[in-house]
C-alpha cells in the first residue's frame, strides 16, 4: 500500500513538473479603466491597452519608465520604486545616461500609479537605474540602484521619503571570481536584487545569479556563496542571461532569470536559497498571447524585461514587467514609442501549493 501511494505521489509530481510551469499561473489582467487606442503612444501591437495598469505616461509628455518593485506600506498604499528618463531621449540614451530613481504610489497593486517625484534629487541629480525598493528588517524603507552607479542603498523612515544615501554595497569575494558581483571594466554592480530572508539575513543576487549573503545588514559585506546557480542546468543558456529576480514563498526560495535574446525567462528553486538550485521550467516567454485582458484583448510587447515579483500575505500575487512597444533602437526621442511597467496578476496560492507537492514527491522518491 505504501509503495503504491509513493509511486502515485512521485508520478503525479513528475507529471505536473513536465506539464505545468510558473507561466501557467498568470491570470488575465482586469482593466483598471477603459482600454484606450486614441491619444496615446504606442505601435498597433500594444493598442488598445489599459493606461491605468502599472506605471506609464500615456501621452509621453514627460517620462519613460523601467525597472520597478512594489512595497506595501503600513498605510495600505502600494509604493512603486522604479527608474525613469525624459521622453526627449531615445531608449538607449535614456537608460544609459539619463535614468533616475523615482517613486510612485497607488491604492491597488495593479495601479494606476501616480508619479510622486524623484527619490534622491540632490544626489547626482537623482541618477539611478536597475532601481528596486524593499522593506528592511528594521522596518525602514530602502531603495537600491546599480548598473549606472556603484550599488548604492538609500533609506527612509517613511515610504514617501525623503530617501538619503546610507552607503554602498560591500562584497566579500570569498575566493570566487569578483566578476560574479561586479562588471570587469567599471566595477559596478548590475541587476541587483535584495531579499529579506526569514532567518534575518539579507540575500543579494546580481546579474550573474551568484548567491551572496550578508550577516551584517543591508550594506553587507555580502559573501559570495556560489557560482552562477544555473551552471549545471542544460535547459538554461549560459550566455546573455540577465535580470534575475528572487523571492521566498511556500517554503522555497525562487529565482527567475531572463535569456534576453528570445525574451524567455527560466524558473529555479532552492530550499535554503544557497544550495541545490533546481530547474523548474519556463516562467515567461514572449511568443505567446501573454498580456491578455479579461475581455480577451491581447497586447504584444516586443521587448519584455526586468521581471520583478510582489509578494503579499506570503504568496506572489503580481509580476512587474518593463516593456517597450518597439524593438530596442527603434524607440527614438520625441516619437510615438515609449516604455512602461505592466503588472500582471498571479495565482500564487495555487502555485505555492503545487510547488510544495512537487518537492514533497521528490523527497519521497529520493528516500
Amino acid at each position: 500500500m505504501k509503495k503504491t501511494l509513493l509511486t502515485a505521489l512521485v508520478l503525479s509530481g513528475a507529471a505536473f513538473a513536465q506539464g505545468k510551469t510558473l507561466i501557467d499561473y498568470f491570470q488575465p489582467m482586469e482593466p483598471q479603466g477603459p482600454l484606450v487606442s486614441e491619444g496615446i503612444w504606442g505601435d498597433p501591437n500594444v493598442l488598445p491597452r489599459d493606461i491605468q495598469n502599472g506605471l506609464e505616461d500615456s501621452t509621453l509628455e514627460n517620462w519613460c519608465y523601467w525597472d520597478g518593485a512594489i512595497v506595501k506600506a503600513n498605510d495600505g498604499r502600494y509604493h512603486m520604486y522604479a527608474s525613469c528618463w525624459s521622453q526627449t531621449n531615445s531608449h538607449s540614451t535614456g537608460w544609459k545616461v539619463e535614468s533616475k530613481g523615482m517613486h510612485a504610489v497607488a491604492d491597488h497593486p495593479i495601479g494606476p500609479y501616480k508619479h510622486i517625484g524623484l527619490a534622491w534629487p540632490k544626489w547626482q541629480e537623482g541618477k539611478g537605474h536597475n532601481v528596486i525598493g524593499l522593506r528592511m528588517h528594521d522596518g525602514r524603507y530602502a531603495m537600491v540602484t546599480s548598473e549606472l552607479t556603484s550599488g548604492e542603498v538609500f533609506v527612509s523612515d517613511s515610504p514617501d521619503g525623503p530617501f538619503k544615501l546610507l552607503g554602498y554595497i560591500q562584497v566579500d569575494y570569498n575566493g570566487f571570481n569578483p566578476f560574479l558581483a561586479r562588471y570587469q571594466k567599471n566595477g559596478r554592480m548590475a541587476n541587483v536584487q535584495i531579499l529579506l530572508r526569514p532567518d534575518g539575513r539579507y540575500m543579494l543576487v546580481a546579474r550573474s545569479t551568484a548567491i551572496m549573503i550578508s550577516e551584517s545588514g543591508i550594506l553587507g559585506p555580502y559573501k559570495i556563496m556560489t557560482d552562477r546557480v544555473y551552471n549545471d542546468m542544460p535547459e538554461v543558456p549560459k550566455k546573455k542571461m540577465e535580470d534575475p529576480s528572487v523571492w521566498y514563498s511556500g517554503g522555497l526560495y525562487h529565482m527567475i532569470v531572463n535569456y534576453h535574446i528570445d525574451n524567455v525567462t527560466h524558473h529555479l528553486t532552492s530550499e535554503d536559497g544557497i544550495h541545490n538550485w533546481t530547474y523548474r521550467g519556463i516562467a515567461f516567454r514572449n511568443d505567446i498571447d501573454f498580456f491578455k485582458y479579461t475581455d480577451g484583448t491581447v497586447n504584444h510587447w516586443p521587448i519584455v524585461q526586468r521581471m520583478t515579483v510582489f509578494v503579499e500575505n506570503g504568496h506572489p500575487t503580481h509580476f512587474l514587467f518593463s516593456v517597450i512597444d518597439s524593438r530596442k533602437g527603434e524607440d527614438g526621442p520625441n516619437d510615438k514609442n515609449g516604455s512602461k511597467i505592466v503588472i500582471v496578476p498571479f495565482d500564487g496560492e495555487a502555485f505555492d501549493a503545487d510547488m510544495q507537492r512537487i518537492v514533497e514527491a521528490e523527497k519521497k522518491a529520493a528516500q
